[in-house]
C-alpha cells in the first residue's frame, strides 16, 4: 500500500512538474499558426499628466503565441511613473534619458536613510525627520534594467529631456500563475485619465483598462484602511486617490527628493571594465539575494559588445551570465548595430523567443518558418516590433542610415545557431555532406563552406575576410 501511494505521488509530481514546465506552450491549438507576420506599432496611447504610454496591440496573434506585450512609456522631465507591480517578470530598456528607480520588496531592509534639518515653513525651524526606505537606483541610455514578478516599482526622469522606456512583458513566465495576460496593479494614483486612441484593434483590452481604473487601495473600506495604517480616515481616503487628475505618470514640480548616492558614471565605466575580464557571475552567497541583487546593465557600450566588426557592427548581450538575476526571471536581453548594408548572419535561436524593436534606422527583415515558408518580408523601421517565433529563421540587411535594435528573449540564456560564418551548421557539415545535399559540385560546396570567416556580423562586400572579433567573455 505505502509502495504503491509513493509511486502515485511521485507520478502527480512528475505531471504537475511538466505541466508547469510548459505553461508558456499551452497555447490553444490553431491560435499559434503564425503565417504571416507583421511589423507592429503602438496603436493606444495613454496620456497622463507628465507623460504618455503607449501600448503594442496585445491581440496581435505573434504577441498572443509567444505570450510576451510590449509597452512604451514617455515620461516628461521631472516625471515620475506611479508605483505598480505586475503578474508577470519585466525587462525596461532606456532608450533615451535618465533617472532613478526604486524596486520594492517586503521584508527587505530600508538601507538608504537620512535625517535632514527642514527650512523654515517645512516642519517648523529646528525640527528634524528622519526617512529610511529601500535601495534606490540610477539608469542612463542603453541600460537594461530587470524588475521580478510581483514587485512593486517606480520610476522618475531626473533629467532634462525626455525618459523613453521599452518594457517588455511575459505573461507566459512560469512565475504568471493567471491567465496569458499581463496585468498591472497600481498601488498609488488614479491612472484613468486623458486616452487618445490610435488604430482599431485591441482598443478595449484588459491592457488599455490597467492604466484606467484605480488603484488597488480604491477597493478597500476606508475603515480598514485607517486600522491597517494606523491613520484618520481621510488619510486613508487619500490612499485611494479618487480625486487625483493626473493619471499614471506625475508631475514633480520642486522634483523629487530622496535618500541617494551620487551617480558616478565614471565609477559605473570601471567596474565595467573588470567585469569584462570575468567568465560568468561573481556570487559571494550575499550579494546576490532578491534584496541586493544586481538588477541593471548598459549594452550600449561598445567596449562590452560580445560580437564586435568594425566595418559593420557589434552585438551584445544580457543574460544569466553577466547579470545572475536574469536567471531568475528566465528572460535575457540583446542590442544590435549594423552598419549601412551590411548582414546578421540568418540565424535562428533555439530555446526562445525573440521580440526586436528598432531603436534607429531600417533594416529589411526576412523571417522563414518550419516549411520554407517568407512569413516576413518587410522593411521595419525605428519604433516598430517584430516577434520571432522560437526555431524561425531570420535574416537582418541594414538599409542605407543603417540599424540599430534591442531584442528581448523568453529564455535567461538564448541561444543563436547561425546558418552562414565560420560557427554555422553549414560550416560543420563536411564537404561531401554539402556537395550531396544541394547537388552541387564539391568546389562550390568548398566555396559555401569557407567563403564567410566572420561569426555573425557581415560587412556588405561579398567575398570578404573579417577583421570581427569575439570579445573576451
Amino acid at each position: 500500500m505505502g509502495s504503491s501511494w509513493l509511486c502515485f505521488s511521485l507520478s502527480l509530481l512528475l505531471v504537475l512538474h511538466g505541466t508547469f514546465a510548459q505553461q508558456r506552450y499551452q497555447q490553444q491549438q490553431g491560435q499559434c499558426q503564425l503565417n504571416r507576420l507583421n511589423p507592429q506599432e503602438p496603436n493606444v496611447r495613454i496620456q497622463a499628466e507628465a507623460g504618455v504610454t503607449e501600448i503594442f496591440d496585445p491581440n496581435s496573434q505573434q504577441f498572443q503565441c509567444a505570450g510576451v506585450s510590449l509597452i512604451r512609456h514617455v515620461i516628461q522631465s521631472r516625471g515620475m511613473l506611479l508605483p505598480s507591480y505586475l503578474n508577470t517578470p519585466l525587462l525596461a530598456y532606456v532608450e533615451r534619458g535618465r533617472g532613478f528607480y526604486g524596486i520594492l520588496n517586503s521584508g527587505c531592509p530600508e538601507t538608504f536613510q537620512s535625517s535632514q534639518q527642514f527650512q523654515q515653513g517645512e516642519r517648523g525651524a529646528g525640527s528634524r525627520f528622519q526617512d529610511r526606505h529601500q535601495r534606490i537606483g540610477q539608469f542612463r541610455q542603453g541600460d537594461i534594467v530587470a524588475f521580478p514578478a510581483g514587485a512593486a516599482h517606480w520610476a522618475y526622469n531626473e533629467g532634462n529631456e525626455e525618459l523613453v522606456l521599452v518594457v517588455f512583458e511575459d505573461s507566459g513566465n512560469n512565475a504568471n500563475q493567471l491567465d496569458q495576460t499581463s496585468r498591472r496593479f497600481f498601488i498609488a494614483g488614479n491612472p484613468q485619465q486623458g486616452e487618445q486612441q490610435q488604430g482599431q484593434q485591441g482598443g478595449r483590452s484588459l491592457r488599455r483598462q490597467q492604466f484606467q481604473s484605480g488603484n488597488v487601495f480604491s477597493g478597500f473600506e476606508d475603515e480598514l484602511l485607517a486600522e491597517a495604517f494606523g491613520v484618520d480616515r481621510e488619510t486613508a481616503r487619500k490612499l485611494k486617490g479618487q480625486d487625483d487628475q493626473r493619471g499614471h505618470i506625475v508631475n514633480i514640480e520642486q522634483g523629487l527628493r530622496v535618500v541617494r548616492p551620487p551617480f558616478s558614471q565614471e565609477q559605473e565605466e570601471r567596474e565595467e571594465r573588470q567585469e569584462q575580464g570575468q567568465y560568468g557571475p561573481r556570487m559571494n552567497g550575499i550579494e546576490e539575494t532578491i534584496c541586493s541583487a544586481k538588477v541593471r546593465q548598459n549594452i550600449d557600450n561598445p567596449a562590452r559588445a560580445d560580437i564586435y566588426n568594425p566595418q559593420a557592427g557589434r552585438f551584445t548581450t544580457a543574460n544569466s551570465l553577466t547579470l545572475p538575476i536574469l536567471n531568475f526571471l528566465r528572460l535575457s536581453a540583446a542590442r544590435g548595430v549594423l552598419y549601412r548594408n551590411s548582414i546578421m548572419a540568418p540565424h535562428w535561436v533555439t530555446n526562445a523567443h525573440s521580440v526586436i524593436y528598432i531603436t534607429r534606422g531600417e533594416a529589411r527583415i526576412q523571417i522563414v518558418d518550419h516549411r520554407g515558408q517568407t512569413v516576413l518580408d518587410d522593411r521595419v523601421r525605428q519604433g516598430q516590433v517584430v516577434v520571432v517565433p522560437q526555431n524561425y529563421a531570420v535574416v537582418k540587411h541594414a538599409e542605407n542610415e543603417g540599424v540599430e535594435w534591442v531584442e528581448f528573449n523568453t529564455n535567461s540564456n538564448a541561444m543563436i545557431n547561425t546558418l552562414s560564418g565560420r560557427t554555422s551548421a553549414i560550416r560543420g557539415l563536411p564537404v561531401d555532406v554539402i556537395a550531396n545535399s544541394y547537388q552541387i559540385s564539391r568546389d562550390e560546396a568548398r566555396r559555401l563552406k569557407f567563403n564567410r570567416e566572420e561569426t555573425l556580423i557581415f560587412r556588405a562586400s561579398g567575398r570578404s575576410r573579417s577583421s570581427e572579433r569575439i570579445a573576451a567573455a
